[in-house]
């Protein structure tokens, strides 16, 4: 049986050999079936049920139960996360672990269908160091990301001097993964 940690570099392997199998597509079908409509459609169903209530209930439990170092932010209208010590990546980073490309991506990719399905959208950034940052409305709504610090305060992951160091392009609004919009 794997460990959790040692999880992380299988699971970062075989993105890596399914895009080495048939490219990008099938790295993110992977991610959606296998991922958002099986091994999280527990999540699925609590977020389609209980909408902002269940992604604290959710990540609130999933989070400390990984020890991710992390904020988490909620209105009635937004949900947000400001990961500041991913454990997966920080595990891959720690022990030298790279082979897929963007690993990641995969949290929106399993994330962006659930909250789809479940008629939300996400705006997202990560640093490809272990930080990211996302916000969570209803589809309908059309507010822009909050400005730094606006929503979670000194939690806010953009704040970080890290943050802006490791910084990379890679904004997105999501309710398919396969959305890529660039910051202005």
């Amino acid at each position: 049986m794997l460990g959790s940690y040692d999880f992380c570099g299988h699971y970062e392997w075989t993105f890596e050999w399914l895009c080495q199998q048939d490219g990008e597509p099938l790295v993110r079908e992977y991610w959606d079936t296998a991922i958002a409509r099986d091994s999280q459609k527990h999540a699925s169903a609590l977020i389609s049920e209980k909408g902002i209530e269940g992604m604290k209930e959710y990540w609130g439990h999933t989070l400390d139960h990984e020890a991710a170092g992390y904020a988490l932010s909620a209105t009635d209208d937004v949900f947000r996360i400001d990961m500041h010590a991913c454990p997966s990546k920080g595990f891959l980073i720690r022990n030298g672990l790279a082979q897929y490309h963007d690993y990641c991506d995969h949290c929106m990719g399993w994330i962006g269908p659930v909250m789809k399905d479940a008629g939300f959208v996400v705006d997202h950034e990560h640093n490809h160091c272990g930080q990211c940052w996302w916000e969570v409305r209803r589809a309908e709504d059309v507010t822009p990301p909050s400005a730094p610090g606006a929503l979670s305060g000194e939690n806010d992951v953009r704040l970080m001097p890290e943050w802006k160091t490791n910084q990379t392009d890679h904004y997105e609004r999501s309710t398919n993964p396969d959305d890529k919009t660039t910051l202005p």
